[in-house]
């Protein structure tokens, strides 16, 4: 194929085949694809284009093909007469090829038993080496077994199970360490050898040595301890760790020093009779370390007091035989400082042990051997036994059951007077959010579903606040009879979870015959003390999370810090989302009241027009009862009210009644000066005379009645503007006044005037 290749793009090829929407190359490759070369095509050019390259391409094969052919045309008629006696040739060249196959595979056979016979003397000499290896470890087995006997004194003939075997046999540390050493090796030698005759029949010699040797480590570890020789007690360990017993010795160190202090210490009626309860019983349990772990920290921990000295590595007995002891002993003992049927005992029993287990770690000395103690499985049983999650549950239902509780009757007045809120409901919500996060009630690992609870608080505020919205404000108001149900009931659908599951009490009266008689609407000033509460709420949430839920989501390195304040405060906002229409429905009812009196200004004209009156000289009743109820309101609720709060429904209410006193004193001047237009017409009717004497009297009269009724609302507008000056609020808070005071003043103008001529 590879010739064939070498030909083919030998052949001549016309400029025109550059051009094509294909690689000639192609063609020449083994894994040709029809399909695979048409559908990449495809992708480039259209169908058409392809056929028209192929059909080229073809033609320029063809042409070279020719011309490959009229080149060498000599050759290829040649071809077959050059080809003549070939097959001749080839049967005299197979019969020698035939001999040279023969002596080949002959030499092979030979070879390959040669090779045979070389391979099994290799497999036999491979069996004696291991024949011999492995009698040279019974040997060494048998000679080690006897020089252990020999040192430790053991006669062949004594039973294993003897109850005094090694118990009067003293060694010294230099003994023992070189039996432990012969023992390491002499381990080694049984674990290759297992399974041998010889070793099954020395086993029960083995287990005797054992047994000898590890009551002289025993009884030389206990008296290492209770004289307090370091070396000695160091080159013990070194044999328990050459042994490889190194929890065998910690074991040892809990049942002889540990078990015995901590039945004494950690009992129920230690803690009855301590001064200082269960607190007393831990600070008598970590008297434990210094007095009896001392030496043991000196010899297998790089200490001050160990400085220059030799160190045992390997053993950590704290960690593996005093907190497991002490672990075992609460369980078994003071069971009941696991159980959080007392909330507040429970707490406070949690931080103690809390606070021992974190002294205890800073007696560990190191950071791996704290880690050790944290990986402890005895470590983790131990804090798994605490009912964390119980504790909450109960934790729950009281914070989250009050809060219901006050939900119930949400528009009582608070019965604590130093308190900022006006209401109890929102009393009660800042005392269960304060009561999450103090310090009788707050775990560290509860962090997370205090936060949770948090949040649903907050969420549950903010939903009871649009169900008044909704219930109070939104809907229409209708008939006694179809009233709507009371938005504090408890059977509200968006209440914190409860988990009996049964009915609520209002469900259970709609059931009843006699269902319980709805509460009277909200009123203005719960309205007002609701949104009164909402703004002192808000501003002291911010204070919350930065003064005493910031610090204790950093104290646990809460990670996303800036996720949970985002989300805390969407949840503040939610409670003000309803600030600004709860304003507009108590602005607008007392706007009402106010208005009522504007519409005496009508009366104006009807208390000067032909009555003879004197000139106006201070202002109408109705301008005075005018912004009465709005001063009244001031009043009420000016204790209450934060100060941009009060003074953004003075503007809104201002502002909508003097739009009103526009449009009232607008019409009335547009009506008085109809009027006088009128008159004038009639009077231009009149007879000279009668309009002489009516001269006459108009000059005696001094000022007409439609200038006097001018003077009036003149006089009415500016004490209306003197009483707003005195809430606070200036003119050009208000821009419909200084239109009405433009137009009341442009009216009198001239009036003043000629008043000041005369």
């Amino acid at each position: 194929m590879a010739s064939g290749t070498t030909e083919f793009r030998l052949l001549p090829m016309s400029e025109s085949t550059s051009q094509l929407c294909f690689d000639k190359e192609q063609f020449l490759k083994d894994d040709f694809d029809v399909d695979t070369f048409v559908a990449d095509c495809r992708r480039r050019v259209q169908l058409e284009t392809l056929r028209e390259d192929l059909h080229i391409y073809f033609k320029s094969l063809k042409n070279a093909m020719v011309e490959l052919i009229n080149k060498d045309y000599a050759d290829f008629v040649n071809l077959s007469s050059n080809l003549v006696g070939m097959d001749k040739a080839i049967n005299n060249l197979s019969v020698p090829l035939g001999q040279l196959k023969e002596e080949i595979l002959s030499v092979r056979s030979g070879m390959d038993d040669a090779i045979k016979a070389v391979e099994d003397k290799l497999t036999a000499r491979a069996r004696i080496r291991e024949k011999k290896a492995c009698l040279q470890r019974l040997i060494n087995i048998t000679k080690s077994v006897e020089k252990m006997e020999k040192i430790l004194g053991i006669s062949k003939e004594l039973d294993v199970d003897d109850a005094d075997l090694g118990e009067h046999l003293e060694l010294s540390g230099q003994q023992i360490e070189r039996v432990a050493l012969e023992f390491n090796q002499l381990q080694f030698y049984v674990t290759q050898s297992k399974g041998l005759p010889l070793v099954e029949k020395i086993r029960p010699r083995i287990a005797a040595i054992t047994v000898t040797l590890q009551h002289s480590l025993e009884r030389s570890f206990e008296e290492s301890l209770e004289t307090g020789q370091a070396d000695v007690l160091r080159q013990c360990l070194r044999t328990y760790a050459t042994i490889d017993k190194m929890r065998d010795a910690e074991a040892l160190f809990r049942k002889i020093a540990v078990k015995p202090y901590m039945d004494e210490v950690i009992n129920e009626s230690f803690i009855k009779n301590h001064p200082q309860g269960l607190k007393g019983m831990y600070s008598k349990v970590l008297e434990f370390i210094p007095k009896h772990c001392t030496l043991i920290k000196q010899v297998t921990s790089q200490t001050p007091s160990s400085a220059g000295q030799e160190v045992v590595r390997g053993y950590d007995f704290l960690v593996n035989a005093v907190w497991p002891e002490i672990a075992n002993s609460l369980d078994s003992r003071n069971h009941q400082i696991f159980f959080a049927t007392n909330t507040d005992l429970f707490h406070e029993r949690y931080l103690q042990t809390m606070d021992f287990v974190e002294r205890f770690e800073l007696q560990c000395g190191t950071q791996s051997s704290v880690k050790r103690l944290r990986e402890h499985q005895s470590f983790n049983t131990f804090m798994s036994k605490w009912s964390l999650s119980v504790y909450f549950q109960l934790r729950f239902h009281e914070i989250a059951g009050s809060f219901e509780t006050a939900l119930s009757t949400p528009f009582n007045s608070t019965s604590d007077a130093q308190s900022p809120f006006k209401l109890h409901v929102f009393q009660t919500l800042w005392q269960c959010l304060h009561r999450c996060w103090e310090d009788k009630v707050y775990l560290i690992p509860l962090c997370h579903r205090f936060w949770k609870l948090t949040l649903q608080l907050l969420s549950r505020c903010a939903q009871w606040i649009e169900e008044v919205y909704a219930n109070e404000l939104k809907a229409p108001k209708e008939e006694p009879e179809t009233s709507k149900p009371p938005i504090s009931s408890s059977s509200s659908s968006a209440s914190l979870p409860n988990e009996s599951g049964e009915p609520a009490d209002g469900d259970k009266q709609q059931r009843g015959p006699s269902p319980a008689p709805l509460p009277p609407p909200i009123t203005s000033s719960q309205l007002v003390s609701l949104v009164a509460d909402i703004d002192i709420l808000c501003a002291q949430l911010t204070q919350l999370y930065q003064h005493v839920i910031g610090p204790k989501l950093a104290e646990i390195n809460c990670q996303g810090i800036t996720v949970l304040s985002e989300a805390f405060l969407d949840c503040k906002e939610s409670l003000s989302n309803r600030q600004v229409e709860f304003g507009e429905y108590i602005t607008k009812e007392v706007c009402a009241l106010c208005s009522v009196h504007l519409k005496s200004a009508n009366d104006i004209p009807r208390l000067y027009r032909r009555t003879n009156r004197e000139i106006p000289s201070k202002p109408s009743s109705y301008v005075c009862n005018c912004l009465k109820p709005l001063q009244l309101f001031l009043d009420e609720h000016k204790a209450n009210l934060q100060q941009d709060r009060q003074h953004q429904w003075l503007v809104s209410i201002l502002c909508t009644v003097t739009d009103g006193y526009l449009t009232i004193s607008s019409e009335l001047l547009t009506s008085v000066k109809k009027m006088e237009d009128s008159l004038k017409r009639l009077k231009a009717l009149r007879r000279p005379s009668e309009v002489a004497l009516a001269s006459m009297a108009s000059q005696q009269g001094g000022v007409s009645d439609d200038d006097k009724i001018r003077l009036q609302l003149s006089f009415d507008v500016n004490f209306y503007g003197k009483q707003m000056s005195e809430m606070g609020v200036e003119d050009n808070e208000v821009p419909s006044y200084i239109e009405l005071k433009t137009l009341v003043n442009s009216s009198v103008k001239g009036i003043i005037s000629e008043l000041e001529e005369i």
